[in-house]
C-alpha cells in the first residue's frame, strides 16, 4: 500500500492488497457483484415472508415505532423500550408519516410503510446470519485489518419509493463505540459493510459518501443517558447525544443534518460540501469505517432501494472492548456473533 496507515491501527501500515489500499486511503470500497443477484433476491423475499408474519401494526399487541434520523432523533429512538429491545431481536421500525393515528399503515401494503428492520437480523434469521458469517465476509473485513471481527448489530432498510426519507450525515462510530481493552481510551473499529439489494441511483436514494472524512475525529455520540441508567430518573429519555472531546474542531456544521443545498437534485451543496454518490448494481457491496461521513438522500422515484447492512467491530483478540455506555447491549452478557478464519 505504499506506507499507507491502517485507520483501525493508526500506528501500523494497511495491508497490503488492492482492496485495503483503497480503503484505508479514501476511506470506501465498493465490491461490484459480492453477491448474486439471486442470492439478493432471496434476501428480499426473505424479509417480505418476515414482515408478513411478524409485523402486525394496529393490533394492540404489536408494538411498532417510528425510526428518524433528523433533529427528532434522540426523542425518537431515544424515548423507545421497543427500540432499545431490539439489540438481538428482530423488529420493524416504520417510515414516518406511513402510520394512520390507529398505527395501521397508511400506505397501500404494510411493507411499504417500512423505514428498516433490526438489529439482530444475524443472530435470529438463518439466511441474514449464513450470509452475515460467510467465508466471504470474513476474508474481506481480515483482508482489511480486522482480526477478531464480531458482529454487533444488522438492519434491513427498505428507503420505499416516493417515501424513503433521506439518512442525515453521520459516523456509524456514533452508534457503535468501541474503546483499547487495555486503556479504555477510545479506539474506533467499526466497519459498515452497505449491501444493495436493488440498484442504487442517485434518483432512488442511493449512498453519499465524502472520501477523506475517515481520518477526521468522532464528532458525537449516541449514548444511554446516565439520569436514566445510573441515577434511576424514569423521567429522562434514556439516549442522549453528547459531543466528543475534539471532536467539535472538525465538525461538520451539517453534522445530524443535510449540508446545505442537498435537495432537491442536482445537489449542488453535496459536491461543494465534498460528498460523492455512490452508485450500485444489485449485489455490490460498499464498505466503509466508522468515522466515515456519509448520508442518503430520499428515494423520490418509484424504484425501491433495499439494502441489507452490517456492523462490525473489532473483538478483544484485537485489542478492543465494547463501550457500556452504547445504546445496544445484548442481555444476559450474551456475546457478539464472531466469524471465522475465512478463506484461504
Amino acid at each position: 500500500t505504499g506506507g499507507t496507515k491502517s485507520w483501525i491501527r493508526p500506528d501500523e501500515d494497511a495491508p497490503s492488497n488492492p482492496n485495503s489500499s483503497q480503503f484505508h486511503t479514501h476511506g470506501f470500497l465498493k465490491v461490484k457483484s459480492f453477491v448474486s443477484q439471486e442470492e439478493a433476491d432471496e434476501m428480499i423475499a426473505q424479509m417480505t415472508k418476515l414482515v408478513d408474519e411478524s409485523w402486525h401494526p394496529g393490533d394492540p399487541s404489536t408494538p411498532s415505532a417510528i425510526f428518524r434520523t433528523d433533529e427528532k432523533q434522540e426523542s425518537a429512538q431515544g424515548s423507545s423500550d421497543y427500540f432499545l429491545d431490539s439489540a438481538d431481536r428482530v423488529h420493524f421500525f416504520a417510515e414516518k408519516d406511513a402510520l394512520a393515528p390507529d398505527g395501521t399503515p397508511s400506505t397501500p401494503s404494510k411493507l411499504l410503510a417500512l423505514n428498516k428492520s433490526g438489529h439482530g437480523l444475524h443472530v435470529c434469521d438463518p439466511l441474514f446470519r449464513s450470509y452475515s458469517t460467510s467465508p466471504s465476509i470474513s476474508s474481506l473485513v481480515r483482508s482489511l485489518g480486522w482480526s477478531d471481527p464480531r458482529i454487533p448489530q444488522s438492519m434491513y432498510i427498505f428507503k420505499q419509493p416516493r417515501i424513503g426519507g433521506e439518512v442525515t450525515s453521520h459516523q456509524d462510530s456514533t452508534f457503535l463505540h468501541t474503546e483499547d481493552s487495555g486503556t479504555g481510551a477510545p479506539a474506533q473499529s467499526c466497519l459498515g459493510l452497505w449491501l444493495a439489494l436493488h440498484p442504487a441511483t442517485v434518483e432512488n436514494g442511493c449512498l453519499w459518501v465524502r472520501p477523506g472524512s475517515h481520518r477526521e475525529p468522532l464528532r458525537r455520540r449516541f449514548v444511554r443517558n446516565p439520569r436514566r441508567f445510573a441515577e434511576g430518573d424514569e423521567g429522562a429519555p434514556q439516549m442522549i447525544f453528547r459531543d466528543c472531546p475534539g471532536g467539535e474542531a472538525a465538525a461538520a456544521p451539517w453534522e445530524g443534518k443535510l449540508p446545505e443545498g442537498s435537495w432537491p437534485p442536482p445537489s449542488e451543496g453535496l459536491f461543494e460540501a465534498g460528498f460523492v454518490p455512490v452508485e450500485c448494481e444489485a449485489g455490490d457491496l460498499v464498505v466503509f469505517p466508522g468515522t466515515l461521513d456519509h448520508l442518503s438522500l430520499p428515494n423520490y422515484s418509484d424504484k425501491p432501494r433495499h439494502t441489507f447492512q452490517l456492523h462490525m467491530v473489532e473483538g478483544p483478540g484485537g485489542g478492543r472492548r465494547w463501550s457500556d455506555s452504547n445504546w445496544l447491549q445484548y442481555k444476559g452478557g450474551r456475546e457478539f456473533v464472531g466469524l471465522s478464519g475465512g478463506e484461504e
